[in-house]
């Protein structure tokens, strides 16, 4: 709701009705004296253009239009946002979200595996301040999508930007891990994990997945596996990132849980088995309990002010006001 700094200039439109009272008496009328040349017994003047006389009311409610506008502006209209500034730093969590065709498939609630896990991932990072995200996209080869980053809205713009199979088709999880690993070790947070959200097994890269669960538990970084998708013959569809032509068919899905659930295990975390988006949002709000962090942070009042808004407003009724009243009406005022 909008606050307004100085609220005795509604006082001001009094002046309103006054005017119209004024007008229907005609207080501020002109004098003039009527000269009959000669009685012609003929009709009096009636105003027949409709047009006209609708042209002629809109440009009376503009002016009033304008008028208000301007009595609001010198009511100083202000509203009052709080944000929370953080003094300390929060947990850091990094997502390695696997971008091969398979993850194309769709049996997550009717709809691609990545586009499932894009957007839980999406409804975590908006209700969790405080905490850096960053991203990773892998498949046959790892890229650094976003460094850590307190900056959710550059996080979630560029995880809403991930393409099926733009690094490849195969699943390169001891690269991606690897990279995910090299980005954090640096951070000074007191908590930082890594989450993977995969389909497959690794078969491509030349990191074993098990070499970077080791290099992750000696940086202090835990690792959390979701292993995404639903067992037996799925239907699959998407564009083809180097020819632009639509990719559909079948896929059978199957690949080793215990792979996935070593190597999060390795790495002091743990692994879930995610088959419909319940168990998605369950698995990701359970990793971000376990990484929750006590930080310090003081409120700051920002302060939305609109008098500029409004007096602008009010010049552009009234200029369209005068160009009705001027210009088509052809009135001397």
């Amino acid at each position: 709701m909008p606050d307004f700094q100085n609220p005795a200039a509604f006082l001001l439109l009094i002046f309103i009705p006054l005017l119209y009272i004024a007008r229907k008496f005609h207080i501020f009328s002109g004098i003039y004296f009527p000269i009959t040349f000669h009685d012609w017994n003929g009709k009096s003047f009636e105003w027949t253009d409709y047009f006209t006389k609708v042209i002629s009311i809109i440009a009376e409610l503009l002016c009033t239009a304008s008028y208000i506008c301007v009595v609001l502006a010198f009511a100083s209209p202000v509203i009052h946002n709080q944000e929370k500034v953080y003094t300390s730093r929060g947990a850091d969590i990094l997502f390695v979200i696997d971008t091969s065709p398979s993850m194309a498939a769709k049996d997550i609630a009717n709809g691609m595996r990545l586009e499932a896990a894009c957007q839980a991932v999406h409804t975590f990072a908006n209700f969790n301040e405080g905490t850096s995200f960053a991203l990773v996209a892998m498949a046959s080869e790892a890229a650094v999508i976003v460094p850590p980053t307190e900056d959710k809205n550059i996080f979630l713009e560029r995880l809403d930007a991930l393409k099926i199979g733009e690094l490849g088709d195969e699943s390169a999880i001891g690269t991606g891990l690897a990279t995910a690993v090299y980005h954090l070790i640096s951070s000074t947070s007191a908590k930082k994990c890594i989450v993977l959200i995969t389909d497959g097994e690794n078969n491509a890269g030349s990191i074993h997945p098990n070499t970077a669960a080791r290099l992750a538990k000696e940086n202090n970084i835990a690792l959390y596996v979701l292993g995404l998708g639903t067992k037996g013959v799925v239907p699959l569809e998407y564009v083809d990132q180097k020819t632009g032509n639509v990719v559909s068919g079948y896929l059978k899905s199957d690949f080793d849980e215990n792979q996935l659930r070593k190597i999060a295990l390795q790495a002091d975390g743990n692994y879930f088995s995610v088959e419909n988006t319940g168990e998605l949002a369950a698995a990701i709000n359970s990793i971000g309990k376990e990484q929750v962090l006590s930080q310090s942070y003081h409120i700051k009042n920002l302060d939305k002010l609109y008098y500029k808004t409004l007096l602008f407003i009010a010049i552009i009724l009234i200029v369209l006001s005068w160009c009705m009243k001027r210009l088509y009406l052809q009135d001397l005022i």
